[in-house]
């Protein structure tokens, strides 16, 4: 095969979604999982192959008979070597997604959140996507979205620099917003007190403790560790205001299911392997898009962002908005709130609309950001 003789050193980041040293690395890291041994029979694919074909689908999403010409491999032998490199990349990638395991941890997340993107107590921004999929055979509706499509669901969270540190793939796209988030290992942690979050304590300036908070739209629900939006019919300028800081720290996460989108457009079809294994092929984009972030200078730049000019008071949408988006969930059609989390969320909106206030805030809802 001559597939590694195709690219030159400017090739990689165009070809492969990164820079020669950053495949190098990774094959490094991968190479004693993939590699095989020649038999008498027939020479195997090596581990460099391998990799190769399986980043080139996850960049393009070319179905299995289009990328045999480029690879020199069978389709049925491209379906097994995909998603076993898909699982060597997240086993090998994993020490990039971590969610904290202990208070101090939790609180450096607590930090970025609060330097970055003015708000306190704040230790992840929680989303959730519709990844299509080809129908199951004899599944019925059991993936079929509201969308009316097929599809798995990618659950995350993200922390302020847009790095997943939690990820769930493997709920069917008929599930509802609040299931997928209750039956998640992560709310299970979450309920019976084993995710070590900090204690509650004060927002700076006041006597009002609260506890720490992720950050989720519409879709989910309203509870002392979940804060979610105001909504917008009868909301007050209080309101609003609470409103534009939970958008503009939650922008994170929309910002990494954006840019991880644009970069492996493996999301931008049905991926076409058997659905047992799509799971593995979500997992392993979200752990290259950590590594890259890291690793790779030129896996982003300033435009690929969302970002605000709070001197001019301006918005400009990041590149990846230009590009067909990842399905959000259903917004949910639950009335109920919990009493708690409407507490905890009052509290939030006094804050923010005194002792933590930023200056910029009253021109940005007056002009609608």
């Amino acid at each position: 095969m001559n597939l590694l003789k195709e690219l030159d050193g400017n090739d990689f980041r165009n070809y492969l979604r990164m820079d020669e040293m950053c495949f190098m690395e990774l094959l490094s890291k991968i190479k004693p999982q993939i590699d095989r041994k020649n038999t008498v029979m027939r020479e195997c694919v090596s581990a460099e192959e391998r990799l190769v074909v399986t980043l080139r689908y996850l960049a393009t999403g070319r179905s299995l008979e289009d990328l045999k010409y480029s690879a020199a491999i069978s389709p049925q032998l491209l379906s097994r070597i995909i998603p076993e490199t898909c699982e060597a990349i997240y086993n090998s990638l994993k020490e990039y997604r971590k969610l904290p395991t202990c208070e101090e941890e939790w609180k450096e997340v607590e930090k970025d959140f609060r330097q970055r993107w003015n708000f306190d107590h704040a230790v992840g921004a929680v989303d959730g996507k519709h990844i299509a999929v080809q129908k199951p055979p004899h599944s019925g509706s059991l993936y079929y979205n509201y969308k009316k499509f097929f599809s798995k669901i990618l659950f995350a969270i993200v922390n302020a620099k847009y790095e997943f540190m939690y990820v769930n793939a493997g709920t069917n796209g008929c599930v509802s917003d609040a299931t997928i988030l209750n039956n998640s290992r992560f709310y299970k942690k979450l309920s019976n007190n084993s995710l070590h979050l900090p204690l509650p304590s004060p927002l700076p300036g006041t006597n009002n403790s609260v506890p720490y908070v992720f950050l989720g739209d519409s879709a989910f629900g309203l509870n002392k560790h979940f804060m979610k939006p105001y909504p917008l019919k009868n909301i007050s300028h209080d309101e609003r205001i609470f409103n534009y800081r939970l958008s503009r720290a939650r922008r994170v996460v929309e910002n990494a299911f954006g840019i991880s989108a644009s970069r492996f457009r493996v999301f931008h079809q049905a991926i076409s392997l058997s659905v047992e294994k799509v799971d593995i092929i979500i997992l392993a984009c979200c752990v290259l898009h950590n590594f890259l972030l890291n690793k790779n200078q030129r896996y982003v730049n300033e435009s690929s962002f969302d970002r605000e000019d709070v001197d001019n008071i301006s918005f400009q949408q990041g590149e990846w908005r230009q590009l067909p988006s990842l399905v959000p969930l259903c917004q949910s059609t639950t009335r109920e709130r919990y009493e708690e989390g409407n507490r905890v969320r009052h509290i939030f909106t006094r804050y923010f609309n005194n002792e933590g206030r930023v200056t910029f805030q009253e021109q940005m809802i007056r002009v609608g950001l």
